[in-house]
């Protein structure tokens, strides 16, 4: 089990829990925050920081963003625009630094323009 980033994180992205976060598997697309399900410790340090309270146990998630658990992973598994390959395991988000794009369904959403 994991922490998932569900859709208030979208056009928001405070990165609080970025720094919260021990060992460092909240990576960045280029509208919102992903979890690595495989790296993330279940320590939930990232959870009281969230501005927009978009971080969820993945067993806890409400009904209408229970589509997310399965967007955080893809965005490790998949393959996403620009790139040849999937992110698989990059080793720690620092390292990788921003990736710029993000998973087909938080790109089809529409642009949020205010910020909490």
């Amino acid at each position: 089990m994991a922490y998932v980033i569900g859709e208030p994180c979208v056009d928001v992205m405070d990165r609080a829990c970025v720094q919260e976060c021990p060992v460092d598997c909240i990576y960045e697309g280029g509208r919102s925050l992903y979890i690595h399900p495989d790296e993330c410790v279940d320590c939930g340090a990232c959870v009281p920081v969230c501005p927009v309270e978009a971080i969820y146990y993945e067993g806890d998630l409400p009904a209408e963003l229970e589509v997310y658990r399965a967007d955080n992973a893809a965005f490790f598994t998949e393959t996403l625009p620009g790139r040849d390959q999937p992110l698989r395991f990059p080793g720690g988000a620092t390292k990788l630094g921003p990736v710029g794009v993000d998973t087909a369904l938080v790109a089809a959403l529409p642009t949020r323009s205010s910020r909490p």
